[in-house]
């Protein structure tokens, strides 16, 4: 028996996109405004790339930057919080981002692209397949009830 075929998705940001770094230090209203901003980005995007309603998806970012200067990927956290809220809370991609539904979102620095680039992969995560190794968790061991 074959197992299905996980689906995926990329999402591309247009280049140049203003993104959130941790080091930033911006008025409050001035990042309200750009969270504000990623967030509906990251909703019209995911549903202009029909992802339909997930169990559970893992999500890898990667930031293309406009030149080769060392960056640290966890800067980018406020950029990526952001782009996920508004794929799950508003586009409803999952039921909610918590680890029992998302895994990740990780994110890498990717090859350099001009003004700089966000990039997200989206995976769906299949639900394990019975194999007949493990009792049904409704089913008793010779030593008692499994938990």
């Amino acid at each position: 028996m074959t197992s299905p075929t996980p689906r995926t998705w990329t999402i591309t940001l247009p280049a140049g996109v203003k993104l959130l770094n941790a080091n930033d230090r911006l008025h409050w209203a001035a990042e309200a405004r750009i969270t504000k901003d990623l967030r509906t980005l990251g909703h019209v995007l995911a549903l202009k790339a029909k992802i339909p309603h997930l169990e559970r998806a893992h999500i890898v970012c990667v930031y293309q930057p406009p030149d080769r200067r060392a960056r640290d990927s966890a800067n980018l956290h406020p950029t990526v919080k952001a782009l996920v809220d508004g794929m799950v809370s508003d586009a409803k991609i999952l039921p909610d981002d918590s680890s029992r539904y998302l895994s990740g979102p990780l994110v890498e620095i990717g090859e350099v692209y001009p003004k700089g680039r966000m990039v997200l992969h989206i995976a769906e995560v299949l639900p394990p397949e019975p194999d007949g190794l493990f009792p049904a968790p409704d089913q008793t061991h010779e030593r008692g009830p499994l938990l």
